[in-house]
């Protein structure tokens, strides 16, 4: 039998030898501890009390969401805010179903193998955004690397399908980086969103090991293609805190997004979806994140979104209204 050359770590090829490093250097971020200003017995400080799901137009929106077969990353992503967000008659939506073909060490989306695509989505989330009397509609999706254009179409359709049935309602796409490929994201900018995201989420350092599937640089890319594409659309990214970051790589990521064109930033606190996802590294408190969106303000972000709850569609129609005016209808309607 012939015996296998096995390879020494120091005898690695350098890019695998520098992928070892990194995974033994991040263990630290992955055993389980208490952030050192967690509440009483490791509970959240007080800052993070999110007001529950109540009842009536949260209800209500929850069986629309049913009747159409629909998905939200509201739900998904066990999204905070989903109380006052759902209480109010405003959600996001995610298309191309609920199975994420990337693991990412910190969402509660489920990772898998998707199983083929609904073509009818994009007319019953319009219908849906005309049933809600929606005036600003976020759409996003889970990673589908398993689409020639990684579900690019779909998100073109949707638009274009809400713009046919509610006219006056903005629209903006939470879109995945698509792999790179900058003709995915020109298909979807070109169906005119007000506003195009795609979210950073950590800083260069911990990119591989956060999100194995995307790459820091492509994110960037991504984002700036978005700009090319359509000078007038609006461009926006977010980022999670509290993962393992340090305040000048956090910064530094800002400056980044700055420099990629990005006119609004989020930056909201990471919040453990289960055991089994990365352990919270630390939490935030509201004068840091005041402090932060400072910062942000000064690198000449036009809209800076921070704060422990804030996710990446929190306020959205509010930035849609001081920044773009409003929806490309009425924007339309108010040209000379």
């Amino acid at each position: 039998m012939r015996e296998l050359n096995v390879l020494q770590p120091g005898e690695l090829p350098a890019e695998y030898e520098a992928v070892r490093r990194q995974r033994e250097e991040m263990q630290p971020l992955l055993q389980d501890r208490t952030p050192g200003n967690a509440g009483p017995e490791g509970r959240k400080p007080r800052w993070l009390k999110a007001r529950a799901p109540g009842r009536g137009e949260y209800q209500n929106l929850k069986r629309l969401m049913r009747a159409k077969t629909l998905h939200t990353v509201c739900e998904e992503a066990h999204c905070p805010n989903i109380g006052e967000c759902w209480g109010q008659g405003t959600a996001t939506f995610m298309i191309l179903g609920d199975i994420c073909t990337r693991s990412c060490a910190y969402c509660a989306v489920t990772t898998g193998m998707p199983e083929g695509l609904d073509e009818t989505e994009p007319r019953r989330v319009a219908e849906a955004v005309a049933a809600m009397g929606l005036k600003h509609a976020v759409i996003t999706s889970v990673d589908r690397d398993d689409l020639e254009d990684g579900g690019a179409s779909i998100f073109a359709e949707t638009i274009e399908a809400i713009r046919d049935q509610v006219p006056d309602c903005s629209v903006e796409v939470l879109t995945p980086d698509f792999k790179g490929e900058l003709s995915s994201v020109a298909v979807v900018v070109e169906a005119r969103p007000e506003i195009f995201s795609h979210n950073l989420e950590t800083v260069r350092r911990l990119y591989r090991f956060l999100r194995p599937g995307g790459r820091y640089d492509r994110a960037l890319e991504v984002l700036a293609h978005s700009k090319l594409v359509d000078p007038e659309v609006l461009t926006k990214s977010g980022i999670i805190c509290g993962m393992g970051e340090e305040r000048e790589e956090l910064i530094e990521a800002m400056s980044d997004l700055r420099d990629a064109g990005i006119e609004i930033l989020t930056l909201g606190q990471y919040l453990r979806p289960s055991p089994r996802h990365l352990p919270i590294d630390r939490y935030y408190t509201p004068e840091e994140f005041a402090e932060l969106r400072d910062i942000g303000m000064e690198m000449d972000f036009k809209h800076v979104e921070a704060g422990p709850l804030v996710r990446s569609s929190y306020h959205a129609r509010e930035q849609v209204e001081s920044i773009a005016g409003g929806s490309y209808s009425e924007r339309l309607a108010g040209s000379p």
